[in-house]
């Protein structure tokens, strides 16, 4: 499960998809495809989410690692390569790691 705390020790690797709405759908279907196939399994995967906007022209994936040499070696590995190439037909993306500085809850909540 996802949990988004300034002391928990990962890396949050996050990607931002831009994509005609046409091809939102199929998108989300590749990125589904890739993490269930391989993304998952690999070593020092913590957690991942994945978003679509309401207006159909991005589809962000919020992912934790243990590391960032967890998430290269992940990089390095065939299996996804067919979805994540294929996703780049019909998407732009912006990657960004990313470490939590602080979180917000509602004022009074515990």
């Amino acid at each position: 499960m996802t949990r988004i705390s300034t002391t928990n020790d990962v890396i949050t690797l996050i990607n931002v998809f831009t994509v005609e709405p046409a091809n939102q759908q199929r998108l989300v279907e590749l990125l589904i495809e890739a993490t269930e196939v391989s993304v998952r399994q690999a070593p020092g995967f913590v957690s991942a989410s994945l978003h679509r906007s309401m207006d159909g022209t991005k589809v962000t994936m919020y992912a934790q690692w243990q590391s960032i040499e967890a998430y290269q070696a992940m990089r390095a590995d065939p299996a996804p390569l067919p979805f994540l190439q294929e996703a780049l037909t019909i998407a732009t993306f912006d990657p960004g790691i990313y470490e939590v500085v602080r979180t917000f809850e509602p004022a009074g909540a515990d």
